[in-house]
């Protein structure tokens, strides 16, 4: 019976513990950092998983980045665009903060021009239908994953 007050009594973390990853909040759209070197800090706090990722990238119905881009290694899979540049080696170009820039919202580290879409960005452009207003086109751990596969394509 002497256990049970210690049972009973609330758990309190320090700040210290509560500031690790594992207890991190997922990085609201408007309140994503961006600086030169790109969005430093993860958006979710937890390590993206590239094989999820390469799914998202690939899918017709998430990041659809097959329509613009170029990319050996889904080379199986059909229809690779040549709108935006290839990927192949893009891990041995960029810096995975930058990366997370560029898939988060292209448009604050090139320009307002350019035609690749912000992924985790509330600004997505006119006459946006209903249904998808006040949505972003991937989760902030979905930008995760894709920035972990996308780290993963290096030069061979």
């Amino acid at each position: 019976m002497a256990m049970l007050p210690l049972l009973a009594a609330p758990l309190i973390l320090s700040p210290a513990l509560t500031a690790t990853p594992a207890f991190a909040a997922e990085v609201p759209p408007d309140d994503v950092e961006f600086a030169d070197e790109g969005v430093m800090s993860s958006l979710t706090g937890k390590p993206g998983d590239p094989s999820v990722g390469a799914e998202v990238f690939a899918s017709r119905k998430q990041g659809n980045c097959l329509a613009c881009h170029a990319n050996g290694d889904l080379a199986e899979l059909p229809f690779h665009g040549n709108v935006g540049p290839p990927l192949d080696g893009v891990a041995d170009r960029y810096e995975e903060p930058f990366l997370r820039a560029i898939v988060a919202d292209a448009k604050q580290i090139f320009t307002e021009e350019t035609v690749m879409p912000g992924f985790y960005t509330l600004k997505v452009g006119h006459d946006v239908a209903e249904q998808f207003k006040g949505k972003t086109i991937l989760s902030a751990q979905e930008v995760e994953d894709v920035v972990a596969y996308l780290t993963t394509l290096k030069e061979e």
